[in-house]
Order: C-alpha cells, then sequence, then structure tokens
C-alpha cells in the first residue's frame, strides 16, 4: 500500500493522523458555534495540536442545510485563519473543507496542504488546484448528492462496491489532473449520502476499501450513524462510540482520523497500535 506524504511527513501502513476538525461556523452540529470566532478558532487549533494532532482541518460552511454561505463569505471565514495557523503552527498540517475550487485557490495561496472535498467532486476545479499548488487531495463518496443536502430514500445495489468505485476513480481523475499520487487519500464520507444501514456496512467492510491501495480516511466523529446504533443518542453522548469506531477502522487499515477529540482519538488508536503489535 501507498504512504501518504503530506507537508513532508510520511504515514505510511499502521501510521495513524490525527485530524483535528476546526469549524468557523456559527451552527455547527457539534460545537454550535463554540470555535467561530477567530481568537477561539486559533485556541482551538492549539488545544488539538498539544493533543496530537497531526493535521487541523479548517471548515468554514456547515455540512448540513442551513443558512447559505457564498464563496466570498467562505472565503473570509476560512483564508486568515489559514495563514494564522501557518505562521503560528509551521510544522501542522493544515486542510481546508471545501467543495469549491475558487475557496481552495485562496487557501492554497494562504499555506493550506491538503483539499478535504467532502462532497465528492461537484467541483471537477478543485484537483486543478492542488495540482497546481502540489498540495493533497480527499476524494469522497457522498452518494452524487448536491453538497448541503439530505439524501431521501438512498439506495444502493451494493454500497461499498459504489464507494470504492466511486473514490478510486476520483483519485485516479486527480492523478491525471497533475495531482500527486502520495497526496490522494479516499474517503467513504459516512452519513453522506447515506442511511445508518450504510455507514454501518463501511464500517464492517472497511477493509476493502484499504485493500485498493489508496491511504483511506475516515470522518465518523459524532455522527448520526453512531448515535443511532446505541439507540439514538443526541450528539453531546456519542463519544464512546466514536471511539469504538475509530478502533475498529483503525484495525482494518484506515490512515487518516477526521475527529473533534484529538487527546482522546490519539489515545485510543495509539493502545489499537500496541495490541496490533
Amino acid at each position: 500500500m501507498s504512504t501518504l506524504r503530506l507537508r513532508g511527513r510520511a504515514f505510511g501502513p499502521g501510521d495513524h493522523a490525527i485530524m483535528a476538525v476546526v469549524n468557523r461556523t456559527p451552527d455547527s452540529f457539534f460545537d454550535r458555534g463554540a470555535t467561530f470566532g477567530f481568537g477561539a478558532a486559533l485556541d482551538a487549533v492549539a488545544r488539538a495540536i498539544d493533543g496530537g494532532a497531526d493535521i487541523v482541518d479548517i471548515g468554514g460552511v456547515k455540512a448540513g442545510p442551513g443558512d447559505e454561505v457564498d464563496p466570498e463569505e467562505e472565503i473570509r471565514r476560512v483564508a486568515d485563519l489559514v495563514s494564522e495557523v501557518r505562521a503560528r503552527h509551521p510544522g501542522v498540517i493544515i486542510s481546508v473543507d471545501t467543495w469549491r475550487s475558487e475557496v481552495a485557490e485562496v487557501v492554497a495561496q494562504a499555506g493550506a496542504d491538503l483539499l478535504n472535498d467532502t462532497w465528492g467532486g461537484v467541483d471537477p476545479g478543485l484537483a486543478g488546484v492542488a495540482a497546481r499548488h502540489g498540495i493533497g487531495l480527499v476524494c469522497a463518496h457522498a452518494g452524487r448528492v448536491e453538497p448541503r443536502t439530505r439524501p431521501h430514500r438512498i439506495a444502493y445495489d451494493d454500497v461499498v462496491a459504489d464507494v470504492i468505485g466511486y473514490t478510486t476513480a476520483l483519485a485516479e481523475r486527480a492523478v491525471a489532473a497533475g495531482v500527486r499520487p502520495d497526496a490522494v487519500l479516499i474517503d467513504p464520507a459516512h452519513d453522506f449520502g447515506k442511511n445508518t444501514w450504510h455507514s454501518l456496512e463501511v464500517s464492517r467492510r472497511l477493509d476493502e476499501m484499504v485493500a485498493t491501495g489508496w491511504p483511506v480516511l475516515v470522518a465518523v466523529s459524532n455522527k448520526d450513524f453512531v448515535g443511532e446504533t446505541l439507540g439514538g443518542l443526541p450528539v453531546e453522548e456519542r463519544h464512546a462510540g466514536t471511539l469504538a469506531t475509530l478502533a475498529v477502522s483503525a484495525l482494518q487499515g484506515a490512515r487518516v482520523f477526521r475527529v473533534h477529540d484529538a487527546a482522546a482519538a490519539r489515545a485510543a488508536l495509539d493502545v489499537v497500535e500496541r495490541l496490533r503489535g
């Protein structure tokens, strides 16, 4: 399997890279806007790095439905933060969660190392931005839905086969566009274009994604499928389920873990590493 290389760091098979979520949004499903303020976001970045984060993933638009955020507002929320994080933490890998190539261009110039395209290639120009700036790209499976929408009665003949086919095709197109092969990840995007059954099936069979050879990112932290699996728990009570899902993903070979609690994730994955020997 390939080695992932971002900002001079290498993550090979068996390595666990922690990606900490820092959202400059007033309506995040998890923190309800706690890191919307510029200073609060910077403090969150510092805490995440202290807790063991290798990557910070900065976002300016809530994933789910909500108030419209145009590209100009998204840039206003994230670009200056990327610049300041790069100045304060020169060694950290900076990711930006965006599906828009015009936003990607600005944050790449500001110092981002990775574009986290959670919505699965709705803007094909994103790969070109990554290629021009020599940075990485996350290729995700969102069920071919429009950004910030929730699917209704979505169905797949085989959700894992669909995820693998779609993400690997995106990865291959990114490389053809000039993105470095060792800077491309694939992400099943739990809950995006999927119901709870689909997300659980992806988690059970994550090793099939790992077998493609592309480094796999999992973003399961406090998501709805975790809460529903545990009987309908609210977001603030999904921590234990999150850590269990991270451990199962790690044992199957996932490489990057997008989380809200970097320190807890690092501790859990260190245990997995020791158990695996």
